[in-house]
This record gives structure tokens, C-alpha cells and sequence, in this order.
């Protein structure tokens, strides 16, 4: 079984000047893990770079932002590696100090800034999750979503068109579950679109 971050974790560190805000967190695929990318940039209008890795099975991927290739987004990805993590994104955005510190110092801080951050971290065991894609008319749409709200499930993506396109992440285990109380609280009217593979 994989492991991922209980909750998120953060450091900072100053290296001749520039400063390295690290932070890693569980995400659940690479949708997720831009979004928290988009939103670390938003936050940081003035950094010269933020750099990631996630390592996410089929999605994993990583990115320098205008650091030497190989110099930031490799690194975070090591680190990663190195704790056995799955389903996490590392994120360091850099402040220029003035000073540059050449490719192997910024492999140095990079490593060294996402390292500290895991360094207290604390790991959970990584829940395998299914994605159902449920189609219903209106009335229906409502009560499955108040029983997945009642289930304590991630609440429902829609759709809505003529019909609503229900998309709803619960554990692998519960699956077969869930598709029974659907099937009831729908009296078979809720579809179940294709088949959803399990995620982790």
C-alpha cells in the first residue's frame, strides 16, 4: 500500500540571498496538482520561479520554470522519491536574491527546501478511490447528491444539460455499496456511464 502527506507542510529557507518557500501536500491527479500550482503562483506575484514535481503514478511530471533544465523540478521529484510518497506535489518558489548560485547550488537549495519541509511530515495510508459517473434527470440528480453529501463522499461534479452528469470519488471498497443505494434511491433511473477505473 502507498503512502501520501496526512496534511500539507511548508518551509523556507535563504540561501545567499534568495528565498526558497517549499511545500508539499496530497493531491488526488495532475488537475489537481496544477491548480495548486496556478494557485502558489497567484499568491506569489514577485517570485522569479515555482518549481514542481508530482509524483502521481501514470500523471507524475515536474517543472523548472525557467530554472537550468534539470536544476528544480528534478530534485523535488528525487526527494519525493526518496520518502516513497504517491499522490504528492512539492512546489518551491524561489525570490532572486541577486546571487546566482549555478546549477549545482540550486539542485542544493531546491533538494535542501523540499527536504525540510517533509522532514516532520506525518503519512497516511493511500486510499485507492472510484470515480462513478452517474446520469439522472433532475429530481434524482438531487437526491443522490444529498446522499453522497450524507455518505460524507466528495461532493458531486455536474453537469447540466438536458439530464444531469453526476461525477462523484468515493473509496474502491465502498463501490459496489454506493451502486446499490444509487440504484435504490433512484428506483433504477440513475445510469451509471461507463466504467470508471479505480484511482489512487
Amino acid at each position: 500500500m502507498s503512502r501520501t502527506l496526512a496534511s500539507p507542510v511548508t518551509s523556507e529557507l535563504e540561501i545567499r540571498r534568495s528565498r526558497f518557500l517549499g511545500s508539499a501536500l496530497a493531491v488526488a491527479d495532475r488537475e489537481g496538482a496544477l491548480v495548486e500550482v496556478a494557485r502558489l503562483r497567484a499568491e506569489h506575484p514577485g517570485a522569479a520561479h515555482v518549481c514542481w514535481a508530482l509524483l502521481a503514478g501514470g500523471q507524475s511530471g515536474m517543472s523548472d520554470d525557467g530554472e537550468p533544465s534539470g536544476t528544480a523540478g528534478r530534485p523535488i521529484l528525487e526527494v519525493l522519491r526518496h520518502h516513497e510518497l504517491e499522490g504528492v506535489l512539492g512546489v518551491v518558489v524561489r525570490y532572486f536574491g541577486g546571487v546566482k548560485l549555478g546549477a549545482g547550488g540550486l539542485v542544493r537549495a531546491y533538494t535542501d527546501a523540499i527536504a525540510t519541509a517533509l522532514a516532520a511530515a506525518e503519512t497516511v495510508e493511500r486510499v485507492r478511490e472510484a470515480i462513478l459517473e452517474l446520469r439522472a434527470d433532475y429530481a434524482d440528480a438531487e437526491r443522490v447528491r444529498r446522499w453522497a453529501d450524507a455518505a460524507g463522499y466528495t461532493e458531486p461534479e455536474a453537469e447540466y444539460a438536458a439530464d444531469v452528469l453526476l461525477r462523484l470519488r468515493l473509496p474502491e471498497t465502498e463501490r459496489a455499496d454506493a451502486l446499490r443505494a444509487i440504484a435504490d434511491l433512484g428506483q433504477g433511473r440513475v445510469r451509471v456511464d461507463g466504467n470508471a477505473e479505480p484511482q489512487l
